[in-house]
């Protein structure tokens, strides 16, 4: 018999967060229980990337704060399992993402399981786990950074991925948090179309895949998001901007980012387009997700040093895409959108999916 289980995906870049500590967090985390109240999920994942911000030998120490003030909310007691597992050790210079990554399980979801790696199996999950620091032998996870050599000419920076199996109510799944490099100079992104980061994100993000559909253990669905630093394809966009230095990017009209949904400029967004054979995504209706201002009386107003961009994603596996079940006329359904369009939420505001998932039960 098919059931539905009402799950939650988030995907935050919480570098800003962490770098204005304090004047951004609480907003940030009432948004944050506010869609969570809205929606009801029976499963959340957060998935964050720049835990700790760019001064993370400093900021790190608040990152406990921060996920212990989630997971001991009053706002997600009805969670009673939760699983933490943050990759903060930022002196492991050869492993460190600051990828961090939070999986919530409501009282009434009964059949949840999560995969060991190691032993190659699910087990019950049970309580509060919680993984801060070194994630190493830590077997519900797996993770890596990307290998040194993969970009030869560039700063070698914590990026990476990190993913976690599930099996609920007999539906397995694999949720994937990724973090791919960014545009470091606006001026070499206009070279050329596609710029020469957006193939170095085309690599690593065809690398992820590749990781995860291998044989080691039996594919699944796979759902993947995170920061993917996808960037609109300056070159072509350029035309109709206006002056542009290595780290300015100010534009004719600001408006063109926000009116409609920025849907003027989705022609623009054309790195994921490599990726369809594997691929797919619900459909975009909302503005670029980076960069906002960090001003916290200006929450819906762009930066001027980059081109807005649809950088933070969630993305799917065509066998994921065929468990979201899509209610009648009328029902709610699929949510694909960012939180707090409204707040400051940093410079990028998280994305999140909310879909009622096919599960089977015996």
């Amino acid at each position: 018999m098919e059931m539905h289980t009402d799950v939650l995906l988030v995907t935050a870049n919480v570098g800003s967060l962490f770098d204005n500590v304090g004047e951004i967090e609480g907003d940030w985390l009432r948004e944050f229980f506010m869609t969570v109240h809205m929606h009801k999920p029976r499963f959340v994942a957060l998935h964050f990337q720049e835990v700790g911000g760019k001064d993370y030998m400093v900021n790190m120490g608040h990152a406990d704060n921060f996920f212990w003030t989630i997971e001991s909310s009053s706002e997600m007691d009805d969670f009673d399992r939760v699983c933490v597992y943050v990759d903060s050790n930022f002196r492991a210079v050869d492993s460190f993402t600051a990828l961090g990554s939070m999986y919530f399980i409501h009282k009434s979801l009964k059949n949840i399981q999560q995969y060991d790696f190691n032993v190659k199996e699910f087990k019950a999950v049970s309580g509060h786990n919680k993984y801060m620091g070194s994630l190493e032998g830590v077997t519900t996870i797996e993770k890596e950074k990307f290998p040194k050599n993969f970009w030869p000419d560039f700063k070698w920076s914590r990026k990476g991925y990190m993913r976690t199996r599930w099996l609920i109510h007999n539906q397995g799944l694999d949720l994937v948090n990724v973090h791919l490099f960014h545009d470091a100079s606006n001026l070499i992104a206009c070279n050329s179309s596609p710029s020469v980061y957006s193939a170095n994100r085309k690599k690593a993000l065809r690398y992820v895949i590749n990781r995860i559909s291998d044989s080691s253990y039996s594919p699944l669905p796979f759902f993947l998001f995170g920061d993917f630093n996808f960037r609109l394809d300056t070159r072509s966009l350029v035309q109709v901007l206006l002056h542009i230095e290595t780290k300015l990017f100010a534009y004719l009209h600001q408006a063109v980012f926000r009116e409609n949904n920025g849907k003027e400029l989705l022609k623009y967004d054309k790195e994921i387009s490599a990726f369809h054979d594997v691929i797919t995504e619900e459909e975009i209706h909302f503005p670029p997700s980076y960069p906002y201002s960090e001003d916290y009386t200006k929450p819906t107003q762009y930066m001027n040093t980059r081109c807005p961009a649809w950088c933070d994603r969630i993305l799917m596996s065509h066998s994921a895409r065929d468990i979201i079940h899509r209610r009648e006329e009328g029902e709610s359904g699929v949510v694909y959108n960012t939180l707090g369009s409204n707040v400051c939420m940093g410079d990028h505001k998280p994305v999140f999916l909310f879909f009622p998932m096919k599960t089977i039960t015996h």
